[in-house]
């Protein structure tokens, strides 16, 4: 089998087994076997793709063998492209989805009634899979807002999934702002193509250096904006903290791991490739310092600790702008790795607040405590991550971030100083809000809560292999399932993996850094010819 076999299969995999598991649907074990063996298929496909791209450079697969047509005029049809990047993307991703899955398994989401339709939930996560790899292994604007568009429809299912008012209301809200921000790309997508003729990444790459500054600062507006609504970078995150907290603890996980990463994905690929030369740089790295900032500010006035996390996650995703917009090499490479990072830590917290309401029947810090005590395992699989996440050396945390802030100094400019100054600051008030939750929540006895009368009585979902979902009393909240600790703990290892090989792995971050600022590699390998 070639390199370019490869390249479409973690789109292929996800959509077919989307297809096996709805003509399975009324068979949940088999649907949970087929969604199984299909995300580990994918992940090793990923992990192939890693190890080729990082060996051979990018690679191209030109759907239906057109190639090039006319001298000069590009690759009809669709392309797909993998270099080191993408590649990194694919694997960091499918790993999540994978284990966010084995959650879901654990958890025992299955065939409810009429008012709660989850025998959709694993076509619809698989279709979610599908869009997510689409996003990365796009080579033209257009597939990449069709990843989006698919990402986007399966995440309105899988947030609503249940159908309760308060996940609906959520759920109209993330329609809306989804919406918008699809326009706003279609619109950019229109203007792009009107203003060039093409909608391919590597010949807009060559063909944007034509066009006049004042139109390509335009385009790159356009294109931000709807990147922006989609990354949650401020001033256009609001609708985040509101939307993603009310869904089940596995969508919510995949969601916060994976959706703004896919819009930071695009921000580095316009940014790097099709607008280069920093004429916008200056917005990026105010947005990027009010992201961090307002973010964590945010965090710090909630009190449930999903909101408290949704609040980070806007927060974080400042850092990745800050090292995307610093244009250096260092700058990018900072981003990368703490993209990855980022992706496994937020991701396993989510996981954690799950676990934390089977254990206590709350999310809710004033109806939490003892919980240390009660489970030290549950206390050991929260704090690992949330130390990362803080930037507690010597994790995965503090390496991506020291990187960023050096990047930052490299730069020498007074803005860049002043990003400096508030990821330190961010960084801190981050070790503050989850040091908070741990002296709430484990730490302080639960006669100390507030409302810690009220925790054992709060409705959980039985986790046993019977068919009908059923309703907890007092009696089965405490119960966290293996199925449940386990994926948990394989991204806690996974989060570990990137501290103690964080030599190799921030390395191959840099080539990829390396091959993302320098477009002639990617142009040449779709066009063809010298770069």
């Amino acid at each position: 089998m070639t390199a370019q076999a490869l390249i479409p299969l973690p789109v292929l995999i996800p959509a077919l087994a989307a297809a096996a598991t709805l003509v399975a649907g009324r068979r949940p074990r088999l649907q949970r076997l087929i969604t199984q063996i299909a995300l580990v298929a994918v992940v090793a496909v990923c992990a192939a793709l890693v190890y080729l791209a990082d060996r051979d450079g990018t690679l191209v697969l030109h759907v239906g063998g057109w190639g090039q047509s006319v001298p000069g005029m590009g690759p009809l049809g669709i392309t797909l492209v993998v270099d080191r990047l993408s590649a990194m993307m694919l694997l960091v991703s499918s790993i999540v989805l994978l284990a966010v899955v084995a959650y879901a398994i654990g958890q025992g989401i299955r065939d409810g009634d009429e008012r709660q339709p989850v025998s959709i939930f694993m076509p619809t996560y698989l279709v979610l899979s599908a869009g997510v790899c689409t996003a990365f292994l796009a080579g033209d604007l257009f597939n990449l807002f069709v990843g989006f568009e698919v990402l986007l429809s399966a995440s309105f299912v899988l947030l609503t999934i249940g159908a309760s008012e308060e996940r609906v209301r959520a759920g109209i809200s993330y329609v809306m702002v989804s919406m918008v921000s699809s326009l706003i790309f279609l619109i950019g997508i229109a203007l792009v193509y009107a203003a060039t003729g093409t909608l391919n990444l590597a010949e807009l790459a060559v063909r944007l250096d034509d066009v006049p500054a004042g139109t390509r600062n335009a385009l790159f507006s356009v294109l931000l904006v709807a990147f922006g609504i989609k990354a949650a970078v401020f001033p256009l995150s609001t609708w985040l903290p509101d939307s993603y907290p009310t869904a089940p603890a596995p969508v919510t996980a995949v969601f916060a791991g994976l959706l703004t990463k896919v819009g930071v994905y695009a921000i580095i690929r316009a940014h790097a490739l099709l607008f280069p030369g920093g004429s916008l740089d200056s917005v990026l790295l105010v947005a990027g310092l009010l992201t961090m900032v307002i973010g964590i500010l945010g965090a710090i006035a909630q009190s449930d600790i999903k909101r408290l996390l949704s609040f980070t996650l806007v927060s974080h995703i400042g850092y990745m702008v800050f090292g995307v917009a610093l244009g250096n090499q260092l700058g990018m490479s900072g981003a990368i790795y703490y993209v990855a990072h980022h992706i496994v830590v937020q991701t396993t917290l989510f996981l954690v607040v799950g676990l934390i309401e089977r254990q206590a029947g709350a999310s809710t810090l004033n109806r939490l405590g003892g919980l240390a005590a009660a489970s030290p395992v549950l206390a050991f699989v929260f704090v690992v991550p949330a130390l990362n996440l803080g930037g507690i050396p010597p994790f995965s945390g503090f390496i991506g971030k020291v990187a960023l802030m050096e990047a930052g100094a490299a730069n020498g400019s007074a803005l860049a100083w002043t990003l400096v100054a508030g990821g330190v600051v961010t960084s801190l008030l981050t070790l503050y809000v989850v040091a908070r939750v741990w002296t709430k929540a484990f730490w302080r006895a639960r006669a100390d809560a507030p409302e810690g009368h009220l925790s054992a009585a709060a409705p959980a979902v039985l986790l046993d292999d019977a068919e009908d979902i059923e309703f907890a009393d007092r009696d089965s909240v405490g119960r966290m399932p293996v199925g449940m600790l386990v994926p948990t703990a394989a991204l806690i290892a996974v989060g570990l993996i990137l501290t103690i090989a964080a030599g190799p792995i921030f390395g191959y971050a840099e080539r990829s850094a390396a091959e993302v600022l320098d477009r002639g590699e990617y142009v040449s390998a779709v066009l063809g010819g010298p770069a």
